[in-house]
């Protein structure tokens, strides 16, 4: 069983009584919830995991503790260079260097899919910086 938070984080719950495990889909920054595309993303990570068996490769752990990891669903796809592919994502240079994601990004932006049909989309990393209203 999966739960799905945002375009880039899931909630995996292993059954068994096994404790759910906070993921961080490993390389990728989806747009943040209020931002354009962020519900968008939500939806289109939930129709690719949501009550999907998934299989997790963890790569690491972020500083909140969460594993940082690529989801594969049903053995085959992988999920985090299909949200990037699918314009839902930006490839999240910062912390990967992954080539896939990296040419998953190519192809998005040349296709216009998603995110990139907006003249200048802004990266939720920039998004996240502005002051906060309120």
């Amino acid at each position: 069983m999966v739960g799905v938070h945002d375009g880039d984080t899931i909630t995996v719950y292993a059954g068994n009584n096994e404790p759910q495990i906070i993921v961080r889909l490993a390389g990728i920054d989806a747009p943040e919830l209020k931002q354009a595309y962020g519900n968008a993303a939500k939806v289109a990570l939930s129709d690719m995991v949501f009550g999907k068996p998934v299989e997790l490769q963890q790569t690491s752990r972020d500083r909140y503790g969460r594993t940082v990891a690529t989801v594969i669903v049903d053995g085959v796809t992988e999920v985090n260079p299909a949200m990037v592919r699918a314009g839902m994502a930006w490839h999240y240079k910062a912390y990967s260097k992954d080539a896939a994601l990296a040419q998953a990004e190519q192809e998005a932006r040349a296709a216009k899919r998603g995110l990139w049909r907006d003249g200048s989309p802004v990266p939720p990393w920039e998004f996240r910086k502005k002051p906060k209203k309120g």
